[in-house]
């Protein structure tokens, strides 16, 4: 049966030719590649030849190439523009990847040949990137379990398997809330919003068939919409909605999914010899410890809670002086600080947002790469998973280095958030292979023939994500599983937030922010507002964050709650949260941390990064400015090459010198004292 998931590919650069492939290509192909991975192992761990780093880690490098297809086609699209099938996809392939890789690491006789590697290891004549990897190697059969035996082996698969299980259905269940509630507008319910959110509303009504503007769940319509509606009643309605995703009872509740997740977690790590989830997480990352983790959120949550209460008070006059009795309430806070910013900044988000549309911020955000490390953009004219998505090939001096893709528009079938991922990884070994790099967002899409305007927060999502982009596109090293972003969770975010400085720089802005109408540059005294206004508001965003990771931890740092929703309000509590503000994601909803292992015991590492990103701008400043060559080369050569080849710590060291304080971070979010 000819499947084009299984054939040679002859699309442009080896994208995935999406057009060809069928829903029911999937699982055929899935079964396929893993056999094929299967006896690619089975070839490995049964050379009769003595281990070397060649036959053994090298080709560990090169298994699995049609696997790798496939998933490459399916996660793009299980993520970005799932339906129905692909959620039964989903649900039935998390087990069966689980199985299988958990297969691999309890393999024995493999094992046995990388740990006789690494016991000879200075006996092997091997570079710093191949003794990297090995080390890499081995440290990921261990914390798998490949050392366990008998029935804690067994356990371990077990817990492996019903972990991918849940975590797929935490995703799905989150993806059913979101897409399934709107709240309908009619003209009376329109007052006080600003002509672009009618008009993004009025677009999301027609993208769901409504007969009329609507109000989604999309980050890029309902922040707004809390922003600007004077409808207090439809304010908390929305909010009500936003914070319960989740949590609403029946098939599609987290809570208790959670509560699993959470007590599979602790045993998992306890079979593997640690004290807790987080002990276990936290050893191969920056931060090392809880203990450290603990550290620093403490060290940011005083301060930012002091701001975040003087702000409250300062808000809750607002509203009284509109009549409005009673305590600020969670769906006030955007919509009064929203009143605030523009008294005391003379800075109005309706006057904005007309200099920041979609396509001048990516033009920005391509010609900064460009300035930077010399990378050029040619639009490729190619078929992707849905027709809002966009390439372009990415060279330097004529020769190809990447193809990048760019999936801006919120939809129904897509997972909610922004996230950068590769469809292929850079490597120079055992093949030579170029990225394929991919930048999710969900920006409300406007209505057809009208050009899409972001608030300033979205423009700093785009040049966030394509900070990850840039951590691909650039790597530069021999082998795959360390190339571009595959480094420690607290470092990952570095590139992304470092980014995120060069849509301030007055000349980016300058050059880019011009008026959708007129053509015109924002003026000057715009500009000086916003720059004077970039910490409006911090205290809320600093604690809302700062909640979210010290709940994280503590979910993970000791005995799994019986009840995390009850264990949630007790840590809040103990931490004196302001009433007026909610968690930026509370437990149902909290993705980054139960949808998967990735960001569990890490959601506290966007501050951490944010510590070194701080210090790494105030390096091009203090060499003379936001272009200055040799910094650009500097970040380049000791970070964005190097993926995970070497150690966070050293890699930031090789770049400034020295690691950064704690207040970097304070100043640059305007809570120092």
């Amino acid at each position: 049966m000819n499947n084009p998931l299984l054939e040679p590919w002859s699309t442009p650069f080896g994208i995935p030719p999406f057009a060809e492939i069928s829903d029911e290509d999937y699982a055929p192909a899935l079964e396929t590649a893993l056999i094929e991975h299967d006896a690619e192992i089975a070839a490995i761990a049964e050379n009769p030849a003595a281990p070397s780093f060649e036959n053994t880690i090298v080709a560990l490098e090169g298994a699995g190439a049609a696997l790798d297809k496939v998933l490459s086609a399916f996660f793009a699209v299980a993520g970005a523009d799932t339906n129905p099938r692909r959620q039964e996809l989903q649900r039935d392939f998390s087990p069966k990847l689980s199985a299988h890789f958990s297969g691999i690491y309890a393999n024995a006789a493999l094992f046995a040949r990388i740990e006789a590697l690494w016991q000879t290891r200075e006996e092997h004549d091997l570079g710093p990137e191949e003794q990297r990897l090995l080390k890499l190697t081995r440290r990921g059969f261990v914390r798998a379990g490949a050392a366990l035996k008998g029935s804690d082996a067994d356990r371990m698969r077990e817990i492996k398997s019903r972990l991918s299980v849940l975590g797929t259905a935490f995703t799905q269940n989150l993806l059913a809330d979101e897409a399934g509630w709107q709240m309908e507008l009619s003209e009376d319910d329109l007052t006080g919003l600003p002509d672009f959110v009618k008009a993004s509303a009025r677009a999301a009504g027609e993208e769901r068939g409504a007969g009329g503007p609507v109000i989604t769940l999309s980050r890029s319509l309902i922040v707004p919409f809390l922003q600007f509606s004077a409808r207090r009643d439809l304010r908390e309605r929305a909010w009500r909605a936003w914070t319960s995703r989740g949590a609403n009872g029946g098939e599609t509740d987290n809570r208790e999914i959670a509560r699993e997740v959470l007590a599979l977690r602790e045993e998992r790590a306890k079979l593997l010899g640690y004290d807790s989830f987080a002990a276990y997480k936290l050893e191969t990352e920056m931060a090392g410890t809880p203990a450290a983790v603990r550290d620093l959120l403490t060290a940011v949550w005083e301060p930012a809670k002091a701001q975040a209460l003087a702000d409250q008070d300062a808000l809750a006059a607002l509203m009284q002086d509109e009549g409005v009795n009673g305590p600020l309430q969670p769906w006030d806070w955007r919509y009064y600080a929203e009143k605030r910013r523009k008294a005391e900044h003379d800075l109005d988000e309706t006057a904005l947002k007309p200099y920041l549309q979609l396509e001048r911020m990516i033009e920005a955000a391509f010609d900064c790469a460009n300035r930077l490390f010399g990378l050029e953009f040619k639009p490729l004219d190619v078929g992707l998973y849905h027709s809002d998505c966009r390439a372009w090939e990415v060279t330097r001096h004529g020769q190809h280095l990447a193809v990048f893709v760019g999936d801006y528009f919120a939809r129904a079938s897509k997972r909610s958030g922004a996230w950068c991922s590769a469809m292929r990884m850079q490597a120079k070994r055992p093949e030579v292979k170029t990225p394929i790099v991919v930048n999710v967002c969900n920006f409300a899409k406007p209505s057809k023939g009208t050009p899409a305007l972001l608030s300033y927060d979205d423009a700093r999502t785009l040049f966030h994500e394509f900070g990850h982009a840039l951590h691909q596109i650039l790597s530069d090293v021999e082998f795959g599983s360390m190339a571009g972003t595959s480094v420690a969770r607290d470092f990952v975010e570095l590139p992304s937030q470092l980014y995120e400085h060069w849509l301030e720089v007055p000349e980016v802005l300058k050059s880019y922010a011009t008026h959708v109408e007129t053509g015109e540059p924002m003026p000057q005294e715009m500009l000086d507002k916003v720059l004077k206004a970039a910490n409006f508001d911090q205290g809320f965003q600093t604690v809302e964050y700062v909640a979210s990771a010290m709940v994280d931890l503590e979910f993970h740092d000791g005995p799994p709650p019986a009840d995390p929703m009850a264990r949630q309000a007790e840590i809040l509590q103990e931490m004196g949260m302001p009433e007026a503000i909610a968690m930026r994601h509370a437990t149902p909803h909290f993705a980054h941390v139960f949808a998967g292992d990735g960001y569990s015991s890490g959601y506290y590492s966007y501050m951490w990064s944010e510590v070194m990103d701080a210090d790494a701008f105030a390096a091009f400043e203090e060499a003379g400015g936001a272009f200055h060559a040799a910094m650009a080369e500097k970040l380049e050569r000791f970070i964005l090459s190097k993926g995970g080849s070497a150690e966070a710590e050293d890699l930031y060291v090789s770049f400034r010198g020295k690691m950064p304080g704690v207040d970097a971070l304070l100043k640059g979010r305007g809570l120092a004292a």
